[in-house]
């Protein structure tokens, strides 16, 4: 049962620290913006697939949690 209660624990963590993140989302300017980021604007509808903040978020993400395995 101590193997839920932790995983319980770490997924609240989890979900607070994803909050804190989409609170400050908008404040960072560059977040979204960056240059391999796409873009189309049609006449109707406008498609936007930030590809370049994906990497760079996953990238991150990745050293972060490596570092918090070792």
């Amino acid at each position: 049962m101590s193997e839920l209660g932790k995983m319980l624990i770490i997924l609240g963590v989890i979900i607070a620290v994803a909050g804190v993140i989409l609170l400050a989302a908008p404040k960072i300017p560059w977040l979204g913006k960056l240059p391999g980021d796409i873009t189309y604007r049609g006449e109707r509808f406008t498609l936007y697939f930030p590809l370049a903040t994906c990497i760079l978020l996953s990238v991150v993400l990745s050293l972060i949690l490596y570092l918090f395995r070792k």
